[in-house]
């Protein structure tokens, strides 16, 4: 019996433990954080996600996504694969109307046009970084306190024009204002002077997921820096298309557009 005992244990110990843990839920404009053993690979739908060395990983969710998504985690220990449904839950979205921006930043001029083409090849080069070191396990914060402005997802009536929604959150605050890293992460862009956004910051957080900060008036940082949560990265300002100084600060995880407020909740109130 002893011996039987012995195997049995032996047994027990060689056979893998398999834990996918998931937190956060599928909304429109959120994201999940999932742990599971190292080594194991995990899609979303046919998207490969990747995956830090201590088994961590991200997805998210874009404005307009709806229906259900596939999380497929495979264990190759045994070539075993388990298989979630995500059915991602509808938003209801506000319809904001912005008046008394300069025609220009409205309906650009061709030479204008070109300038905003160039511009995004440069936005998007900056988030096409895939670190996989998990810098957002750490947590957000919000990177500064004032009045919300401007929320997630609204549709933008811009001087009477319909235009697409808005994919951050605006934090109203005087210019000069310090703006903080909302977490750990890798500067991939700071720019001064961009046609829409003006002075803008962007810090990978890694796995794809990505902060950006519009309008500021200065930049404290430079591309390849790394920061932690708190450290200050730029001052508020009214760069851009703005019509008052404001932080509006973005998240994208991949190609999709995140909203930041449903990671740190309520505004502190001073």
């Amino acid at each position: 019996m002893r011996v039987i005992f012995i195997l049995l244990c032996t047994l027990g110990m060689a056979i893998p433990a398999y834990a996918l843990e998931l937190q956060g839920e599928p909304v429109q404009g959120g994201l999940m954080f999932g742990q599971v053993p190292p080594g194991t690979e995990v899609r979303l739908d046919l998207q490969q996600v990747i995956v830090s060395d201590d088994g961590r990983f991200v997805i998210g969710f874009g404005r307009d996504e709806t229906g259900s998504r596939s999380l497929s985690v495979h264990y190759p220990a045994d070539n075993r694969t388990e298989v979630r449904t995500l059915q991602v839950m509808p938003r209801e979205y506000d319809i904001e109307h912005v008046d008394g921006l300069p025609p220009r930043t409205v309906t650009p001029d061709p030479e204008a046009a070109e300038r905003i083409r160039e511009e995004r090849h440069l936005v998007a080069n900056a988030k096409a970084r895939r670190a996989r070191q998990a810098d957002y396990a750490a947590g957000f914060e919000w990177p500064d306190h004032g009045r919300i402005s401007g929320v997630y997802g609204s549709q933008r009536i811009l001087n009477g024009e319909p235009r697409s929604p808005h994919y951050g959150v605006d934090v109203a605050a005087p210019t000069g204002t310090l703006v903080m890293a909302p977490a750990p992460g890798t500067i991939t862009l700071a720019h001064p002077d961009l046609y829409f956004s003006g002075g803008t910051i962007i810090l990978d957080h890694g796995h794809g997921l990505s902060s950006s900060f519009l309008h500021l008036s200065e930049i404290l940082v430079e591309v390849g820096q790394q920061v932690k949560t708190g450290d200050p990265i730029a001052r508020i300002g009214m760069t851009g298309r703005a019509t008052g100084p404001h932080l509006d600060w973005r998240m994208s995880w991949l190609n999709r557009r995140v909203d930041p407020q449903l990671l740190v909740g309520p505004m502190p109130q001073p």
